[in-house]
C-alpha cells in the first residue's frame, strides 16, 4: 500500500544562525534542548568564499563563529530558542564572551526568513529592558554561512574535556528546559 504524500514528508523544520562567542560550546548547548534536530558549526556574514578556521581566526576575513540551529518549531519556537541564546551569552559584550576575544566572537542572530524578524525583535526589546547599557548583539539576516571543518563539529562531544567558555551548569539547564518554563 502506498504511503500519502503528507505522511512521507518530514516533520516540519526551521533554522536559526546564532553566533554566541566560540562555536564548540555554543553548538554543544543548543544540542541539548529538545526540539533541536540538527546543529552545524561554521562561519557566518563574512567576506571571503570558503574561509577556513585559521583565516576567520586572524580577524581579517568578518565572519562570526556562528551555529546553524535547526529545530521543530512545534516542539521548541522560536521565541524560546532566542531567550534561551540570550541566557548563554552576555549580551552587552562587544567581540568578547569569556575569556575569547576578537571579532569572530562577537554575538548575533542572523535569520533567512522574514517572517522571524518581528519574533526577533520582540525577544531583543525583552532582554534590552533587562539592561541599562545597549545590546551589542548582531541582528542581521544572514547573508552567507560555510561550515567549519569536521574537527570542528560536534567538538565537545569528541572532546568532553575540550575547552568552553560556558559554565557546565548551563549545559543542564538547557537538557531540562521546557517552553512554558523560560
Amino acid at each position: 500500500m502506498e504511503q500519502t504524500d503528507e505522511k512521507r514528508m518530514p516533520e516540519q523544520t526551521k533554522v536559526i544562525y546564532l553566533a554566541g562567542g566560540c562555536f564548540w560550546g555554543t553548538e554543544h548547548y543548543f544540542k541539548q534542548i529538545a526540539g533541536v534536530v540538527a546543529t552545524e558549526v561554521g562561519f557566518a556574514n563574512g567576506q571571503t568564499e570558503n574561509p577556513t578556521y585559521e583565516e576567520v581566526y586572524t580577524d581579517t576575513t568578518g565572519y562570526a563563529e556562528t551555529v546553524m540551529v535547526r529545530y521543530r518549531p512545534e516542539v521548541v519556537p522560536l521565541d524560546f530558542l532566542l531567550r534561551m541564546f540570550f541566557k548563554a551569552i552576555d549580551p552587552t559584550s562587544l567581540n568578547k564572551q569569556g575569556h575569547d576575544e576578537g571579532t569572530r566572537y562577537r554575538t548575533g542572530v542572523y535569520y533567512t526568513e522574514a517572517d522571524d524578524v518581528p519574533t526577533i525583535k520582540r525577544v531583543f526589546a525583552e532582554v534590552q529592558a533587562k539592561y541599562s547599557e545597549p545590546l551589542a548583539v548582531e541582528l542581521l539576516p544572514l547573508r552567507n554561512f560555510y561550515a567549519a571543518e569536521e574537527r570542528h563539529q560536534d567538538y565537545l562531544d569528541k572532546n568532553p574535556d575540550g575547552y568552553c567558555h560556558l559554565p557546565l551548569e548551563l549545559f543542564e539547564m538547557a537538557r531540562q528546559a521546557r517552553p512554558a518554563a523560560v
